[in-house]
């Protein structure tokens, strides 16, 4: 049985682990340039993980919870009550939250709007401000035995904050790298600068696939993951790839839901064309 994050995430992976798990060669350390919500790290068995995400808040929250521990999760806890789960109370603390300097202040309100705000988004607007609506949720959920299991697995773990071309410099020999970067549009309508919040586009894009593809001739095995397109297959071409259906809600309309088709792409040492 697979252990779930603490943290509710856009693009989780936690449904798809038995595939990811399955592809991911086997080594010392994992480098995740991507981190997310940390389902990949919180159900591998690597010696030492390299997490890495362009999120200061998320990072933050990671060195907070791995370094307070227990005394964390439980000031957390005091944050999910019936008197904080109103409309007026949410946008008070989403307020403190966007303008606290206390790093550990900062990291609990990350987690409460997290559970508390619509289908756990995570959203800033250009000022930099979190600015997700409330939930309405009649009894948030409140993660502490996944805190305590996260708390205990980031031991073996380092936290940073930086963009995949910083991170991706980290691995050597002995590091695998499952990257899990934001989604490409699914048609050629769509945007990359309006399909991605963090403004991901075409050329990091392809950046990211050509960087996998030298590492792999270094001797560094690269799993990427992203929606099965023609721009994905093209990047990833010299890659083993690996094709699936899942079912995402892809829009807040029912005609906007359904199956789409995700791609998992192996760039293995030895076995990976130049482009």
């Amino acid at each position: 049985m697979y252990r779930r994050s603490f943290l509710k995430w856009a693009g989780g992976k936690y449904r798809l682990l038995d595939k990811i798990l399955a592809l991911l060669p086997k080594s010392e350390k994992l480098l995740e340039p991507f981190v997310g919500s940390g389902s990949v790290f919180l159900n591998s068995d690597h010696e030492e993980c390299l997490l890495s995400d362009c999120n200061a808040d998320l990072i933050n929250l990671y060195n907070t919870l791995k370094i307070e521990g227990y005394d964390f999760i439980d000031y957390v806890e005091s944050y999910f009550t019936k008197e904080n789960n109103t409309e007026t109370k949410f946008y008070d603390l989403r307020e403190r939250f966007n303008h606290s300097a206390d790093s550990i202040e900062r990291s609990a309100i990350f987690i409460y709007l997290n559970r508390h705000d619509f289908n756990g988004m995570c959203r800033y607007n250009q000022q930099g401000f979190f600015n997700v609506p409330y939930g309405r949720y009649e009894r948030p959920y409140f993660p502490k035995n996944e805190m305590k299991h996260f708390q205990i697995k980031s031991q073996r773990a380092k936290f940073s904050c930086n963009d995949f071309t910083q991170c991706m410099l980290l691995a050597d020999k002995d590091t695998v790298i499952y990257a899990d970067p934001p989604y490409v549009p699914l048609s050629d309508t769509a945007h990359f600068t309006e399909y991605s919040q963090d403004g991901f586009t075409s050329e990091q894009h392809q950046d990211l696939a050509k960087r996998a593809r030298k590492l792999a001739q270094q001797g560094v095995p690269v799993l990427l993951s992203n929606h099965d397109t023609e721009f994905t297959r093209e990047a990833y071409a010299g890659a083993k790839m690996l094709s699936f259906p899942v079912s995402r809600q892809i829009s807040a309309h029912a005609k906007g839901r359904g199956h789409v088709k995700e791609i998992l792409a192996l760039f293995e040492p030895g076995n990976t064309a130049s482009n």
